[in-house]
């Protein structure tokens, strides 16, 4: 008799001849080897029975195969079939259009026979043809083993069956077996699962391979999300899921599981629904709203703020606002769309005006922490509507609106703007035409006409897809537009095309709204040739050559593609052959806080060069944005081809977060670097240091006093020599800087003549789980008690930690300012009378002012790595802290001595002309 195998794999499989092969080897090729293999063909009416043959005859002593004789229609009759004939001690399931990583097995059951787990679960990557992710990784970060659902309820966001092993004396103990005639049979099947395993296993090794191919013809059942009866379908498995953990007296996770479908099931529909008829979103809704209404308040707010929003309005009928809400929960990590107008009501800001009338809701809709009230206009991306769309002999005339939320397009500013017809593959490679814009009845309007033939011209085949977008400027700012349109009301009108591969690869574009919600046009075939040729390149690309032969084409140019852009390359070049190329003399590349602002030190050293009249060529390194940089500096984008060539011809660089250890210095080339030496706490604008940063070749480094001389000792920088200068930044705090820069940053957050203390609020920088500064930062004591009990006499500045905004409620009445657009903040310190702080490397700096410095600490983690003695009162509650602010002038007195003491040590060699010196060294004295 046969030994009884370790592990049963069931493989079902429909109509999928060419890729069950795969499937089976990669089950019949595990590292394990006692592994049997169950195919169940659902009634396949194409040659998979007779692959499944085959694969059985080659291995009979492995392979099994059963054929229903009426297909299911789903996946849970041939899944019970395979799991009847299962004679392995664990089984496992797997579909024929996915594969087994090939230590599946072998890890599954080691984990489960140590453990003694039910039920073993692994990570699933989702494959496509240029990418890869991992299912819910955050499960799947390190092994863990729970005696119940309850030590980890979030288990029930990955319901797959397929990434799973399972003890079979278990599933036969429980009597589970997978719903027939139901799709998401997997979601029902996993929770009944987690709910009777007495113990669960996570390991984070990779076990299954999800291949999606968006051309691989008929749509998985997951992927039919525009057929109705699929949505049913989940809403009755989410009953029976329902029924199962009250069965269980799980109330604990039903609240998990709520909010998983919140958070997940429902957004995955109404991402899509844009484009989708009237009818069917109204369809949609009426499924919905039931299921939705037996909800408890709970669920709405415990789940994530804009699906929570989404599912709200769905219950109360506001279709639009849920599919706004859904706009700004992009897939896929893609920038929110504003494309609804918020209400401000009560000095809070809410979603919509209407459905206010709960406790419950306000909270729901509360969006004041979004900060879209406050945000710079620029980081918006808003929605528009195309509202006409016509053909005017071979001209295109379109017009449309956009949101103005909030009023945030000023009445005043100019407008102007141009229509993006914009690759949806590759954004970057877009066509323009300009657009006129107008004010009309309080809305925004605008509209184009512009010749297709003529402006568009797509190569053909590989670029099939436009997005229709507008940038639209109001006054120097830029704002992004996505344009939709009203269901498919405009997806009846095709214009002509000449793309660069002749007429046989397309000769008319065709309105269509993608499942992101963008108007789109995509090429199609009019006429002969495109008609015979098009058609039959399509359909060779969908053979399973075709496929094969697209997926290698797209991975190949996708590696090109990124072997050519990726930073190692680019500093595998500078190393070997930039670095070659001649300096030029003069030249200067600047950099401050890695490329994000025009700002600190750099900036003040650029600006005493500029006035010294000493011949030099400046280049500014910026990362995301061009704007507030010198108009008369050479600007070139961190990380670019440009920025490490200008590196590399470099006479001098100057930059005050220490360059990257990688890149090759070459004598030739001095580095004045500005950071300092002594190991400090992050502080303002510090963004995430790159790879080397910690490995400092430069020249020079500026330091404060001999404290940071003698910081430098053995440290990475302990051969570069010291300048005792100062620091440039801090020249204008001892000289009071430019008094027009003052007076412009004061007119622009709208600091009025009167005699109110300005306090500026300047924390340090505090990571989040993905390393980085909550944006927008949200102040840790409560604005609006600031602004009732001291804004008659205070205006507080809050200064975000990095390039991030702060949340300002509205109604503050300028007694609270988010000053994050001002890139240099010893403009702020300029402007301001106290600081309030925590342990931020700014109080170094402000104590030059010899102003008050309230030291904020309402937990340990700010307290840690303060100064001692502390140059001001140390404050842990918000009373104390308002008390405090109320008296700065005693605040000024009784701490004075402590403050000039601590200037003195720490700002030893600041003396207000710090620039000026390292100009005059290095620019004007011919010295290094």
């Amino acid at each position: 008799m046969p030994p009884e195998p370790d592990v049963t794999v069931v493989v079902i499989v429909y109509n999928d001849a060419p890729r069950l092969p795969r499937a089976v080897r990669s089950a019949l090729g595990q590292s394990l080897p006692g592994v049997e293999v169950v195919i169940v063909d659902d009634a396949s009416t194409d040659a998979t029975p007779e692959v499944a043959a085959r694969l059985t005859a080659r291995a009979p002593d492995r392979v099994r195969g059963f054929t229903l004789p009426v297909n299911s229609g789903g996946c849970g009759r041939p899944r019970n079939i395979g799991l009847r004939h299962a004679k392995g001690r664990y089984v496992m399931f797997l579909d024929s259009d996915d594969t087994l990583d090939p230590h599946a097995c072998r890890n599954m059951v080691a984990a489960a026979d140590g453990t003694g787990a039910d039920l073993v679960s692994g990570r699933c990557v989702r494959v496509l043809p240029d990418r890869e992710h991992v299912w819910y990784p955050r499960l799947y970060r390190e092994s863990a083993v729970y005696d119940d659902i309850l030590d980890n309820p979030d288990l029930l966001y990955d319901t797959l069956a397929t990434n799973k092993c399972y003890r079979r004396a278990f599933l036969d103990r429980a009597g589970l077996r997978f719903v027939d005639r139901l799709h998401y049979e997997d979601l029902l099947f996993s929770a009944q699962a987690y709910l009777g395993a007495d113990r669960i296993a996570v390991i984070p090794h990779r076990v299954y391979n999800w291949l999606v191919d968006p051309r691989g013809g008929a749509l998985s059942i997951t992927n039919r999300r525009a057929e109705l009866s699929n949505f049913a379908d989940r809403l009755e498995i989410h009953r029976r899921i329902d029924a199962a953990l009250r069965a269980h007296g799980a109330d604990e996770i039903a609240l998990v599981k709520d909010v998983k479908f919140v958070n997940h099931d429902l957004l995955l529909y109404l991402r899509e629904m844009r484009s989708r008829d009237p009818w069917h979103r109204e369809a949609f809704a009426g499924l919905a709203r039931p299921y939705l209404a037996g909800l408890d308040d709970a669920v709405f707010e415990a789940a994530e703020k804009m699906p929570a929003i989404a599912a709200l309005m769905i219950r109360e009928g506001d279709i639009e606002a849920a599919l706004a809400a859904a706009d700004h929960a992009p897939k896929g990590g893609g920038r929110p769309v504003l494309s609804i107008a918020p209400a401000e009501r009560d000095g809070r800001i809410y979603w919509t005006r209407d459905h206010l009338g709960t406790e419950s809701a306000r909270r729901v809709l509360d969006i004041t922490g979004l900060g879209v009230h406050s945000a710079p206009l620029g980081d918006l991306v808003l929605g528009g509507r195309v509202t006409a769309m016509r053909r005017d002999g071979k001209a295109l005339r379109m017009s449309g609106t956009v949101v103005n939320p909030l009023g945030r397009i000023p009445e005043d500013a100019e407008l102007g703007g141009r229509l993006e017809i914009r690759d949806r593959r590759r954004p970057r490679r877009a066509f323009r035409v300009p657009a006129t814009v107008r004010r009309e009845n309080g809305r925004i309007a605008w509209e184009t006409v512009f010749f297709p033939s003529h402006v568009i011209r797509p190569i053909g085949l590989v670029d099939q897809t436009w997005a229709l977008w507008l940038r639209l400027t109001a006054g120097d700012t830029a704002v992004e537009v996505r344009l939709t349109s009203e269901g498919t009301a405009h997806c009846d009108l095709a214009v002509p095309v000449r793309p660069r591969l002749t007429r046989a690869a397309g000769d008319r574009l065709e309105a269509y709204v993608a499942a992101t919600g963008e108007l789109a046009l995509r090429v199609e075939a009019g006429r002969w040739p495109a008609r015979v040729t098009l058609p039959a390149l399509r359909r060779v690309a969908r053979t399973g050559a075709g496929r094969r032969w697209w997926r290698r084409a797209v991975r190949a140019e996708r590696r090109l593609r990124e072997r050519f852009t990726a930073r190692r390359t680019k500093i595998a070049v500078f190393n070997r052959v930039l670095v070659r190329l001649p300096v030029r003399k003069g030249t200067v590349v600047f950099e401050s806080r890695l490329g994000a602002r025009y700002c600190g030190d750099p900036k003040y050293i650029y600006r005493a060069l500029r006035d010294s009249g000493a011949p030099y060529r400046a280049i500014w390194s910026y990362r995301d944005a061009r704007r507030g940089f010198p108009d008369e500096a050479l600007l070139v984008k961190r990380g670019s081809w440009a920025y490490y060539r200008a590196l590399a011809r470099a006479e001098f660089w100057i930059d005050d977060r220490s360059l990257s250890g990688e890149l090759r210095k070459r004598p030739q080339t001095t580095y004045i670097q500005t950071q300092g030496p002594a190991p400090r706490p992050p502080g303002l604008d510090e963004p995430p240091a790159e790879p080397g940063a910690g490995e400092d070749r430069s020249d020079h480094f500026v330091v404060r006093s001999e404290d940071d001389v003698r910081a430098a000792a053995g440290g990475p920088g302990a051969t570069a020599r010291p300048l005792r200068t100062g620091c440039p930044r801090n020249d204008p705090l001892i000289n009071g800087g430019d008094p027009h820069e003052t007076a412009a940053v004061r007119r622009r957050l709208g600091l009025s003549g009167d005699r109110r203390s300005v306090v500026l609020y300047a924390p340090a920088f505090r990571p989040g789980e993905d390393g980085r500064p909550a944006r927008p930062f949200e102040v840790p004591f409560p604005l609006e008690r600031f602004a009732r009990e001291l804004g008659d006499s205070h205006v507080l500045l809050v200064r975000a930690p990095g390039p991030g905004t702060a949340v300002v409620p509205p109604g503050m009445d300028g007694a609270v300012i988010d000053a994050g657009a001002v890139h240099d903040v010893a403009l702020l310190m300029l402007l301001s009378d106290a600081l309030v702080t925590d342990r931020s490397p700014v109080l170094f700096d402000y104590a030059l002012l010899d102003r008050p410095m309230i030291f904020y600490t309402p937990d340990a983690t700010g307290r840690a790595g303060l100064p001692a003695p502390e140059p001001g009162p140390v404050v842990t509650d918000e009373d104390v802290l308002l008390d405090v602010l109320a008296d700065l002038d005693g605040v000024r007195r009784e701490h004075a001595a402590a403050r000039r003491r601590f200037a003195e040590r720490h700002g030893e060699y600041d003396t207000g002309t710090a620039g000026k010196a390292i100009v005059e060294r290095f620019f004007t004295g011919g010295g290094r």
